[in-house]
């Protein structure tokens, strides 16, 4: 497996000259199969998804129509909103399938991504589009993709129905981790208000306990897991709880944990610049020879599995 970062910010581009080491576009990532045909698979459609279509365009269409995979963390805007603007939707010879999780029944896939391209916002609708789409709902579970090409999804803790991935192929595993954060214990912990139940607490704390666990299994292992770290634990705890996102250190304890060779920090803050950074850089991140081998994942860097 190769990989490829073409977006690696949360909440909202920060293109300018304090992101220009890191990169300013949100999430991309783009996963190739060598042994299979140079099978692509598109891991969210952020605003870096624009540079990939465009870079597509030049090395894939040449060696014949598109044909590729895009899944979906979550529908959240900052992990959509490049899609009106990926140009092979525009191609009547490609091929796209579009998998992710829905949180409304009444709005399939199609509506929730497909609904960008109207009037009110674009001026290309979505019956336009040329391509041969088609939208594929997912849940929690397993899925056989085909060349050896093995899929496990777990449902991660945020705001919207948000789900990590788990890719194996011939015994390597990538694994993503964005947007989520930890669980914790939502009933009243502390003894001295009248809202304490100790039933309650206990039965909380096992809750949180086991579902962080679960998340740890599932990406237990992995030669390289692309892992949310919006925040630092003291900004998380300072004002950020609930908002979905995970700490610095809550994510390098958890890979360690569960034995990761390989940590992408990722889905950095767009108010974090290249030096701020370059600064958690020093203090969290590892050499290759360490394990887990932590780095900051930026813009253009690409990895072989």
């Amino acid at each position: 497996m190769r990989v490829k970062f073409w977006g690696v910010r949360g909440s909202i581009p920060c293109p300018g000259p304090a992101t220009v080491r890191y990169g300013g576009n949100t999430a991309c990532l783009e996963l190739r199969f060598p042994e299979c045909g140079n099978r692509l698979i598109i891991i969210d459609a952020g605003s870096g998804i624009r540079e990939l279509g465009d870079f597509m365009m030049v090395s894939d269409l040449k060696k014949g129509p598109i044909r590729t995979e895009l899944f979906l963390t979550h529908t959240h805007w900052d992990h959509i909103m490049g899609f009106p603007f990926f140009v092979p939707i525009y191609l009547p010879t490609t091929t796209l399938t579009v998998h992710g999780p829905v949180s409304y029944e009444g709005e399939g896939l199609d509506r929730v991504v497909g609904g960008q391209l109207t009037y009110r916002y674009f001026p290309v609708r979505d019956a336009e589009l040329a391509a041969q789409i088609r939208y594929v709902d997912l849940k929690e579970g397993q899925r056989d993709l085909g060349d050896g090409i093995r899929l496990t999804t777990k449902y991660l803790n945020h705001p919207i129905l948000c789900l990590g991935y788990r890719f194996e192929h011939q015994g390597k595993v990538l694994c993503t981790a964005y947007d989520t954060e930890p669980y914790r214990n939502l009933f009243c912990t502390d003894l001295a208000d009248p809202a304490y139940d100790e039933a309650m607490a206990h039965e909380g704390d096992l809750a949180a306990e086991e579902q962080n666990g679960l998340l740890e299994r599932f990406f237990a292992g992995a030669d390289l897991l692309i892992h949310d770290t919006q925040y630092t634990e003291a900004e998380y705890r300072a004002a950020k709880l609930g908002w979905g996102h995970s700490s610095l250190e809550h994510a390098v304890a958890a890979a360690g944990r569960a034995g990761v060779k390989r940590l992408a920090l990722f889905h950095h803050d767009p108010l974090r610049t290249d030096d701020q950074l370059d600064d958690l850089a020093s203090r969290y991140c590892t050499p290759a020879a360490s394990t887990p081998e932590i780095f900051f994942a930026r813009e253009g860097m690409e990895i072989e599995l």
